[in-house]
């Protein structure tokens, strides 16, 4: 007995030890979070990690990919390696060669390719995200774009003026898209980490799906082989055949790519358009951050650029060019708290949905809420088809640059990141999640005093990261949907500097 009661003792004290160290890093990383009073999103498009920083130095990135051909290989619609990549689909001037080389290529080495070039868009929606990510293999990007090669194309970042900002603070380089497919999905998963109903669309908008299989039905004329041309769909649809709007459907309140009905309120979007195949999304009623921050009496805003020239003037909605305010990039325009034809859907507007001059105003003035999301407009966010990466990248740097000399910087936390991949390859394997996601990994780069300082962060993160450090932030009633699995990146927070 005298020789086992010591062991005993010693047990309990390692284990006092132990709980007590771990009792001060929560405490700690708890504290450091209550110095944070103020959280910005800046909410890109369209890129994918390997896309724009797969050069990044002490990354994951091509390095790595490219030493195992597995990581980096596509493959054919019969599940055979390709000989070479498909060439660049509806190029008509053929800017891009043919016959490249099965495995990423650098876009800006290609003559009159470059940063500050737009290039073709490339098919981004749920099924095909889906599909192209192979249950983690990531092989069949080339197979299921509508672009052919060019989803396997990225650029050298290191010219991009938000790279010297990723290496002064803390890059994730396993942050992944909330879920699979394009930007209306991306951004409910956003606000909600949820995916909206509509339970009763008409038929012209439902997917046609393999039941086997899960994943869209081609059609019998589509080419055997990628190299041939780009896959054909039985139907492409918005809906799912179980009811949820995965691909983009318009909002049912202006601002609205749908316009009124004829002699009908102004402020929504026609609700039986001549066309039934762009009838708006039904007015959401599931609960988003933002009711969660106003339960909790916590002033918020989603601030869009161009918002406000949006409701003045048709013109400025998908305006020329596919410029000026996209109207599938407003989450909350698509909730009923957000009804603009009641008084109370109004007075939440002009409280929470604000324009993107409100937002450089509110940074210079140290007027930001304790929670702000900003959405840049078309010519801003990056977006292949209608704009370039160089000009958005560079109007995100400013911004990040304004809220370094606001007056509220000393108590802030910046996480600029990427709605979606855009269609563009990936090689990183996107982590278990549930039917809507994760997708592909993004960049997202997170800016703050109490930032890491020159630091990759390899925690896995998905967009529901940011739902959950706002509410761990501000003690908020979890949302169902955010992911246990993932971060919620105190893990690239270090003690500021007194």
């Amino acid at each position: 007995m005298r020789i086992r009661r010591p062991q005993v003792c010693l047990s309990a004290v390692i284990v006092a030890l132990l709980a007590a160290a771990i009792s001060a890093v929560t405490s700690a990383s708890a504290s450091e979070l209550d110095r944070i009073e103020t959280i910005v999103v800046i909410y890109a498009e369209n890129r994918s990690f390997d896309n724009l920083y797969g050069l990044f130095p002490n990354a994951e990135g091509l390095s790595q990919a490219l030493k195992d051909p597995k990581l980096y290989q596509q493959t054919d619609n019969d599940g055979a390696v390709l000989r070479q990549l498909p060439r660049v689909w509806k190029d008509e001037k053929l800017l891009f060669p043919a016959g490249l080389a099965n495995r990423p290529f650098r876009i800006d080495k290609i003559p009159g390719q470059g940063l500050g070039v737009a290039t073709r868009d490339l098919v981004h929606k749920f099924y095909q995200n889906k599909e192209q990510i192979d249950g983690g293999r990531n092989d069949r990007f080339a197979a299921v774009s509508d672009a052919g090669a060019l989803t396997m194309g990225y650029y050298d970042g290191s010219k991009l003026a938000m790279w010297p900002i990723a290496r002064e603070y803390t890059l994730a380089d396993h942050f992944f898209m909330g879920a699979f497919g394009g930007s209306f999905l991306n951004h409910f998963w956003l606000v909600c980490a949820c995916t909206p109903r509509f339970e009763h669309p008409p038929k012209e908008m439902v997917a046609a799906v393999d039941e086997q299989t899960g994943l869209l039905k081609r059609s019998d004329c589509s080419p055997r082989s990628v190299l041939d041309g780009q896959p054909v769909w039985v139907a492409d649809g918005s809906v799912t055949p179980d009811g949820y709007a995965v691909n983009t459907i318009q909002p049912p309140f202006q601002p609205s790519g749908i316009e009124p009905a004829p002699g009908g309120d102004v402020r929504i979007a026609n609700p039986a358009p001549q066309d039934p195949s762009k009838t708006p999304l039904p007015a959401q009623t599931l609960p988003t951050i933002g009711d969660r921050l106003s339960d909790k009496h916590i002033d918020w805003a989603w601030y869009a650029e161009d918002w406000n020239a949006a409701l003045a003037d048709r013109k400025n909605i998908y305006g020329k060019d596919s410029r000026g305010l996209h109207a599938h990039h407003q989450p909350f325009n698509y909730f009923r708290r957000f009804d603009p034809t009641t008084p109370e859907g109004a007075a939440e507007r002009r409280a929470h949905l604000k324009d993107g001059e409100d937002f450089t105003r509110d940074i210079s003035s140290g007027r930001l809420p304790p929670v702000s999301f900003y959405k840049p407009g078309g010519t801003h966010n990056e977006h292949p088809g209608y704009t370039d990466v160089e000009s958005g990248d560079r109007h995100i740097a400013d911004l990040v640059r304004q809220l370094e000399r606001s007056p509220q910087w000393k108590a802030m936390l910046v996480i600029v990141t990427y709605d979606e991949n855009g269609g563009f390859w990936d090689h990183v394997r996107p982590p278990d999640g549930d039917p809507w996601g994760p997708g592909s990994r993004v960049p997202a780069i997170i800016v703050s005093p109490f930032a890491k300082r020159h630091h990759v962060d390899s925690t896995v993160y998905d967009t529901t990261s940011i739902l959950k450090l706002i509410t761990r932030r501000f003690d908020l009633e979890p949302l169902p949907g955010v992911r246990e699995n993932v971060g919620d990146f105190t893990a690239a927070l270090a003690t500021p500097p007194s």
